[in-house]
């Protein structure tokens, strides 16, 4: 008889480019900008409670920020890239629109597996993990690469003409850049527990970056656009209870978690969740106020802090609770 066969996450890791630019000195660069605007000052931090966020370099893209953490990780967990049986990049951003981004990131690593992108907004290494588990348990592959590159400070909005267009433009100012790679092997012990997700797509539009037609054949990308009081409200209507599906499946509860890895756009947003959903605030790896919104790398970067700061230990229970425009979302539950 076969042995049973289980899907578990044996790796992870994060990557952050050196130039780090703090809120106050961010204000200053959008005043600069700005001449003729009054930029007010601690606005953005007061209500974002961010206060930090990375820059990558010029010309670094997002596939170049994922092959960094990629490598990490692939030195640290003894593999080659010639272990590997598919890559499956799970970013918002792209390096091209074709062919998928995936096949940048296995160039440049030097794989030659198959490889496809997962883009699902900030829930895209959520779904990565769950397509990797699926293909683990029907014995497809083996070993999978999830790999994510963020140049999310491309959506900063730099230029204003209004103190209105300042208020609109704030959630843009929490973005960061970043990369983010985990491992998703097959096992003999259970490591991916469970999952639950979810989706309100009739409320698409409370956060979108539209393609906008310039001709008969030219698309430009439009401004990014967010609705936080209709996010807000869309996902405050969910039963909390939607959110620990998966934990009480299996006979746990939030407290039972070692750490909780949570998206984070703004501080404020993050307790508000928290409290509907009944999440103890102590549990949550909170990367928001000195990384900023990660965008899709939040949840792995958020579980490579809390492995490599020893705050979950062989053998813990943890939590992954996805929140993406859309709107989806949904919770997974790990041993690690």
């Amino acid at each position: 008889m076969n042995p049973q066969r289980y899907a578990r996450v044996t790796a992870v890791a994060a990557h952050f480019p050196q130039t780090v630019v703090s809120t106050p000195e961010f204000e200053e660069r959008l005043a600069a900008r700005n001449p003729g605007l009054r930029v007010p000052r601690g606005v953005i931090q007061r209500v974002t409670g961010v206060r930090y966020r990375h820059l990558a370099d010029p010309g670094m893209m997002p596939s170049d920020l994922a092959v960094a953490a990629a490598r990490d990780l692939l030195e640290r967990a003894g593999r080659r890239p010639t272990d590997l049986d598919l890559i499956i990049y799970a970013g918002v951003g792209l390096d091209a629109i074709e062919p998928a981004t995936a096949h940048m990131v296995a160039a440049k690593l030097g794989a030659s597996c198959p490889v496809f992108d997962v883009r699902n907004a900030c829930s895209s290494v959520l779904n990565a993990i769950e397509v990797a588990e699926a293909l683990i348990l029907t014995e497809r592959c083996q070993t999978v690469l999830v790999a994510c590159g963020e140049r999310g400070s491309e959506a900063i909005r730099w230029d204003l003409a209004s103190a209105d267009e300042f208020t609109a433009a704030i959630p843009s100012y929490t973005v960061s850049d970043s990369g983010a790679a985990l491992l998703v092997e097959a096992s003999s012990t259970p490591g991916i527990l469970g999952r639950h997700t979810l989706a309100v797509s009739n409320s698409y539009q409370a956060a979108i970056v539209p393609l906008v037609r310039t001709g008969s054949c030219n698309w430009q990308i439009g401004r990014f656009s967010v609705d936080s009081l209709r996010l807000a409200a869309v996902v405050l209507k969910l039963d909390p209870a939607v959110w620990e599906k998966p934990l009480t499946e299996h006979g746990v509860g939030w407290n039972d978690m070692a750490a909780i890895c949570l998206h984070q756009t703004s501080r404020p947003a993050l307790q508000t969740f928290c409290r509907h959903a009944g999440i103890p605030t102590d549990k949550v790896e909170t990367t928001i106020t000195d990384h900023g919104n990660l965008v899709a790398a939040t949840l792995a970067a958020q579980l490579a802090a809390a492995t490599t700061a020893g705050r979950v230990q062989p053998g813990d229970l943890i939590a992954l609770v996805g929140l993406a425009s859309g709107i989806s979302g949904g919770t997974l539950l790990m041993r690690w």
